[in-house]
């Protein structure tokens, strides 16, 4: 049968990239229930939705609500990832789908007479597992070679006579005597380096002999040696998410745009990308400041085992976060950890170029939204929506700013900031009932036209504020209800403002998706407003006034006195005494008392 996406999914089909990767499937709870590869994300999870299907892929189909993907570097990387995801989050249709389809590794057994074999999986047996290899077929004729050039045991054991494979020389004999312990640690040590990607004295000497066989006409041995070469760079040549370094590490990386970024996590475990993590948010300060703040709450936050290492973008400095998080914090500049680096930030900047791209097919598919909350809500259909949002700097420079929504679309000339004027540290109660007070009182002196509904960024205690104000002081009855955001600070319900209950809504619904871009609008408004405002008195937009004082010095400024007090007070001599120069340490002291006067 043929699929029928919802508009949500229709919308990030639409937003796929045409690159290869690995996609995840999502039920209603956001479990994953599918995990793929594909050399065109986009085409191959288009399918799902736009080709008939019948059996267990139309019941996988009909259950999923929404979907995540990864994009590598490669094909292969996209089969190693997905493999490594399968394993990690054993979704239930990879289990009934895939069953016995995942990929190989050679195993090397632990036991008195050891020997090779492919495995599925990786046992905690105390044997070694290289893998796992995309190419079964690859991995099976290495398997082959490694017999033949790095034997171990191929017989079943002692039987008192010599074994066919002993005497093709493929096997160390166990057939027939005992072997010393340490002539087969001698080739498992052999073996481990071939595995770990040292091929090159063998490559060379394949060469030679494919070299040798055309030569003397022999074609089909030639052929059969040329085959070798390339199963062996198949199966052993380095990949980016199968490194041979296999130290614990997180990475982070970014992406920004229009006042937003995305963070982009990767965890790498015994050398392979085992999971990612993303969160896009609206940032108040600098991009190393938000970033950096991410790092330490992630850590402090979330009950999670902290790596052995971190790895960060060029713009963090990795002394202070070092200190701080008491691990090793290091910026790659080359090689297989830049380019993970990079490989982060392009998914950073594909999750906000989607939420972007998002937003705006939200914003012309609107029809009925409007309807859908009102409905929800109990109220007339209207066609305009206020919404108000408050930020601070622990308790301080309050601000407030309001966004308006008509027919479901930004009227961006409508928006207002305020700065709140009455009070002096964080009091949502007091702030709210500032800016209705003076929002609705001008409007009702203006003559102006009211919104059909209030929409607060909060709960209870704002949507209260707002009614006391409209209702006893101004005489309005206009309704409101509350943006209840989760623990994630995501959108999760609708407050109705006279039962002060939650009320029912799709969340696959476009009255949702309404109520999310007018939640993150407003958001987004009044953060960009807080910055703002706050980078007029910063201590970086200070620091950054002043001419000879470039980014390398403002962070030294800013890691060794930590304030802009602390600088103004530092003397030319303190200044000089952290590597300043006399002439650039008077220039930023007579500056900085110049302001300060």
């Amino acid at each position: 049968m043929l699929a029928h996406p919802s508009k949500h999914i229709e919308d990030k089909l639409s937003l796929l990239p045409a690159e290869p990767g690995s996609y995840q499937m999502k039920d209603l709870h956001g479990k994953i229930i599918y995990v793929g590869k594909a050399k065109n994300l986009k085409n191959r999870v288009r399918s799902y939705f736009k080709q008939d299907h019948d059996g267990k892929t139309a019941e996988l189909v009909s259950n999923i609500v929404d979907f995540d993907f990864i994009v590598t570097n490669s094909d292969k990387e996209a089969f190693l990832l997905e493999n490594e995801l399968i394993k990690k989050y054993k979704p239930y249709y990879n289990i009934r789908l895939k069953y016995g389809t995942g990929y190989p590794y050679i195993k090397i057994t632990r036991e008195r007479d050891p020997k090779m074999a492919l495995a599925n999986e990786v046992r905690k047996d105390g044997g070694f597992y290289f893998g796992p290899y995309p190419n079964v077929y690859a991995a099976q004729e290495t398997l082959r070679f490694l017999e033949k050039n790095y034997p171990l045991r191929r017989c079943n054991g002692y039987q008192g006579r010599p074994c066919l494979y002993y005497s093709m020389g493929q096997c160390l004999g166990a057939c027939w005597k005992k072997v010393p312990k340490e002539e087969y640690d001698a080739q498992i040590d052999k073996i481990k380096h071939f595995l770990d990607g040292d091929t090159r004295t063998v490559k060379q000497r394949i060469e030679k002999e494919m070299k040798f066989a055309a030569s003397n006409l022999e074609f089909e041995r030639a052929a059969d040696l040329r085959d070798q070469l390339k199963y062996i760079d198949e199966t052993v040549e380095s990949q980016r998410v199968l490194s041979r370094d296999t130290t614990p590490r997180d990475l982070f990386n970014f992406y920004l745009n229009k006042g937003w970024m995305t963070v982009e996590v990767f965890f790498l475990r015994q050398a392979r990308l085992i999971r990612q993590f993303k969160r896009t948010f609206v940032i108040v300060g600098d991009a190393d400041e938000e970033l950096t703040t991410f790092i330490q709450q992630f850590y402090s936050q979330r009950n999670i085992q902290k790596p052995r290492e971190i790895l960060v973008p060029k713009e963090i400095d990795t002394k202070i976060l070092s200190e701080t998080l008491e691990i090793p914090v290091r910026t790659p500049v080359r090689g297989e950890k830049k380019d993970l680096l990079d490989l982060a930030k392009k998914n950073a900047k594909i999750v906000l170029d989607e939420k972007f791209r998002l937003m705006e097919l939200n914003e012309q598919k609107t029809t009925g939204a409007m309807k859908e909350i009102t409905d929800a809500l109990g109220i007339p259909m209207g066609r305009k929506i206020e919404a108000f949002d408050h930020s601070h700097t622990q308790g301080v420079e309050i601000v407030s700013a309001m966004v308006v929504f008509e027919d479901g679309v930004p009227a961006k000339n409508l928006y207002r900031k305020y700065k709140i004027k009455t009070v002096e540290h964080a009091d949502e109660w007091a702030e709210t009932q500032e800016v209705m007070r003076r929002r609705y009182s001008r409007l009702l002196k203006e003559h102006d036209d009211l919104p059909d509904l209030i929409l607060m960024d909060g709960g209870e205690a704002q949507v209260h504020a707002a009614k006391e104000v409209l209702e006893d002081e101004l005489g309005l009855d206009i309704p409101i209800a509350g943006m209840v955001k989760n623990d994630k600070h995501r959108t999760a319900d609708l407050l109705d403002g006279r039962t002060m209950k939650k009320v029912p809504l799709d969340r696959q619904s476009q009255g949702f998706f309404l109520l999310q871009r007018v939640q993150d609008e407003v958001h987004r408004f009044v953060i960009t407003f807080h910055r703002q405002q706050r980078s007029k008195n910063s201590l970086a937009s200070r620091l950054d006034t002043i001419q000879g004082v470039g980014p390398k010095t403002r962070q030294k400024l800013l890691r060794e006195f930590g304030s802009l007090p602390k600088i103004e007070a530092a003397s030319i001599e303190d200044l000089r005494e952290i590597g300043i120069n006399e002439k650039l340490a008077r220039v930023i002291h007579l500056s900085l008392a110049q302001n300060h006067s």
